[in-house]
């Protein structure tokens, strides 16, 4: 579990990633939306894992190279809005939980579960009945 100081840094540095990807110019970026999940820094501060997620799948492999090719500038910029002795080294890394909730969530909704005659669920409480 990162420290309360890490913690702060990461949703810093995800804020302000999340700004500056909109001032990239790269056209890989410009295809598709692109956006910051999440960001875990080592506790040194010399790499962090920045987790995106991208709106068209197809264009995932082109957008991490457009990122990775605009890895420098952003690092640069970072320094210029963060005050760290140490700028991480980005490492870009594609966020899939998006995709996953969404698969199970169709998994659930698909479920058949039969109906107790009060209306509840097999195995689910009905309103203002004792646990047993």
């Amino acid at each position: 579990m990162p420290s309360n100081r890490i913690g702060r840094i990461n949703e810093e540095i995800q804020r302000e990633l999340s700004d500056l990807l909109r001032e990239v110019k790269d056209p890989r970026l410009q295809k598709t939306m692109v956006s910051v999940t999440r960001v875990d820094t080592t506790a040194d501060l010399r790499y962090a894992k920045v987790y995106i997620s991208i709106y068209d799948k197809e264009l995932s492999k082109e957008v991490l190279r457009g990122l990775k090719a605009a890895g420098g500038w952003l690092r640069h910029e970072l320094a210029v809005r963060l005050s760290l002795r140490h700028t991480p080294e980005l490492v870009w890394t594609e966020d899939h939980s998006i995709t996953y909730g969404a698969r199970i969530l169709d998994i659930l909704s698909t479920l058949d579960i039969p109906r107790d005659a009060d209306g509840t669920e097999d195995g689910a409480q009905g309103p203002g009945e004792p646990e047993a």
